[in-house]
């Protein structure tokens, strides 16, 4: 495993990464200095305002896990929170078919490995709760995942919205031929291996006992982390609900200050020359509501009268969603500015992990933090992977390429090594041809001009067909070097398609079903027992 520094996309992630000075004090804790971590603890012990009761948010972390049939080593975490001195590092992602990308795999690593460190750091217990967001209702982004196929195409599984209801994930039920059709997809993908007659077991099983996305996704993320202590709750879960009242309350009665906050905060991104990562509404409430029989889910906005939707066809007065929260907060939801202030009133968060348009929008929160008396935890930023395999591996060297090579400039790399195979020297020979042809032939084309103009624009014409069949006699010449060379190009898109498919981060577009397949589960573990830093840099791990 070797590790670099890349860029994330995000300019104020790559700051808050690498030159947190720059972030002008969008953020409360610099996670790179140890003054930071006691400073966190200090106000988690002293000044934290009241949250969720400890003891009922363990109830409902042990009974959901339980559900999830997740593992003893993840039920005991859970108890753990009964403890005033246990802190949290959490984390989370929606719930993907099959776990979804392995980035939603790497952000669990992540959580298990900062809160082993946290706790020999600070010889108290921290424990990892991953966060599943199952009130998201974009089922689009969630319901499928895409692999290789031998011909080097990326091809896609994806299961069908079953109803159309623009409803909660963990609300959307699955039916058991979605689920066959599905994992007999799955299957057919992988290569016959030692290991794959038990994972199509494994995932037949876990879908058998889910009725949603939800269900499923926590029934994988427990075999596959359980062990390490991994808890796991659905944000969506009704018991957790019943918790968030006061919050809910709260982010009603004040969401007029809410969206305020958070659009000073953007002012503030802007003047520090970054741009924000979430548009925001004037009259957003930053929350969501359910309604109707189906249970649909709507953004609300606030009104002179309460709220109402994006159109104003649906509506509620202020006692009413005030009433919502009081009695039934599950019929409440938040969006992806206020989950923050969620998390940090249900647990005593010292970090938590995110990825880098995560960590761009929370740095629109803090002054919405400050308004609840509460802190920006610190912020963690994921773990990145990219699993190179032997044969890859092995055309890397042959090719002399690193990743680094494949990640930022492959075509120009490709291009490079079939000019290396250009004998003939054919893209010089046809630039001297055509140097050659258009020194003599513009003279003759000037003189003919004097003989009649128009026979001027003739030459031109002419002279332009003549270089356009040059040229395409050049274009057929570099096909048939491609052609010749055809093996090494395969060899080169085998290369690209493994790290970097369609030009986006391998953890951004696989599964980790197609690498259990070929290993089976044991790298997982060996990567867990690695001394990782979650230090904001990308890893390469050779298998």
């Amino acid at each position: 495993m070797e590790a670099y520094q890349w860029k994330s996309g995000q300019p104020l992630t790559d700051d808050y990464i690498a030159r947190f000075e720059r972030t002008g004090g969008l953020f409360d804790y610099n996670p790179w200095q140890e003054a930071s971590w006691r400073e966190r603890v200090s106000w988690l012990d002293e000044q934290r305002p009241s949250g969720a009761d400890r003891q009922r948010v363990a109830d409902v972390l042990r009974a959901y896990n339980e559900r999830a049939g997740n593992q003893p080593e993840a039920l005991a975490a859970a108890e753990l929170l009964r403890d005033p001195l246990t802190l949290v590092i959490a984390g989370g992602q929606q719930a993907g078919l099959f776990t979804g990308q392995l980035l939603v795999v790497y952000k669990a690593v992540t959580l298990i490995a900062a809160a082993r460190e946290a706790s020999l750091r600070l010889g108290r217990p921290v424990v990892p709760v991953f966060w599943i967001a199952g009130e998201d209702h974009d089922f689009d982004e969630v319901n499928h995942i895409d692999y290789l196929s031998p011909s080097l195409a990326v091809e896609r599984i994806k299961l069908e919205h079953p109803t159309g209801v623009r409803t909660s994930v963990s609300r959307t039920a699955i039916a058991e031929a979605q689920w066959a059709e599905a994992i007999g997809q799955l299957g057919g993908s992988l290569m016959d291996t030692e290991f794959k007659e038990g994972i199509v077991a494994s995932l037949r099983e876990a879908a058998e006992a889910s009725g949603t996305l939800t269900d499923c996704f926590a029934r994988l993320m427990a075999r596959l982390f359980g062990a390490y202590g991994l808890v796991l709750i659905d944000s969506d879960d009704p018991a957790l609900r019943a918790l968030e009242g006061p919050m809910f309350r709260g982010l009603l009665e004040r969401s007029g200050e809410v969206n305020e906050a958070l659009q000073a905060r953007s002012a503030r991104l802007r003047e520090l020359g970054y741009e924000p990562q979430v548009e925001l509404q004037e009259a957003s409430a930053n929350l969501f509501t359910y309604y109707g029989e189906q249970g649909e889910r709507m953004l609300l906005f606030r009104t002179e009268d309460g709220y109402a939707d994006r159109k104003g066809e649906r509506s509620f007065t202020r006692d009413e969603l005030l009433q919502r929260a009081d009695r039934e907060p599950q019929l409440l939801s938040n969006n992806v500015m206020t989950r923050p202030l969620m998390q940090d009133f249900l647990f005593p968060v010292l970090a938590t992990v995110l990825g880098p348009a995560e960590i761009a929008y929370w740095g629109q929160t803090g002054e919405a933090f400050r308004l609840f008396g509460m802190r920006m935890p610190i912020l963690l930023p994921r773990l990145g992977f990219t699993l190179v395999e032997g044969t890859v591996q092995k055309n890397l060297q042959k090719y002399g390429l690193s990743v680094e090579d494949v990640m930022e400039r492959m075509e120009e790399k490709r291009e490079a090594w079939l000019r290396e195979q250009d004998a003939y020297g054919l893209e010089a020979r046809f630039a001297e041809v055509k140097a050659i042809f258009r020194s003599s032939y513009e003279p003759l084309v000037g003189t003919l001009g004097e003989i009649n103009p128009g026979l001027k624009k003739l030459g031109d014409t002419n002279l332009s067909k003549i270089l356009e069949q040059i040229d395409f006699l050049h274009h057929k010449a570099e096909e048939g070097l491609r052609s010749q060379h055809e093996s090494g190009l395969r060899q080169l898109q085998r290369i690209e398609v493994s790290i970097r498919p369609g030009g986006r981060p391998q953890e951004r577009v696989y599964n980790i079903y197609a690498y259990l397949n070929r290993y089976g589960g044991d790298w997982i573990g060996q990567l867990l027992e690695q001394p990782l830093e979650v230090d904001g840099k990308h890893r390469v791990i050779y298998m």
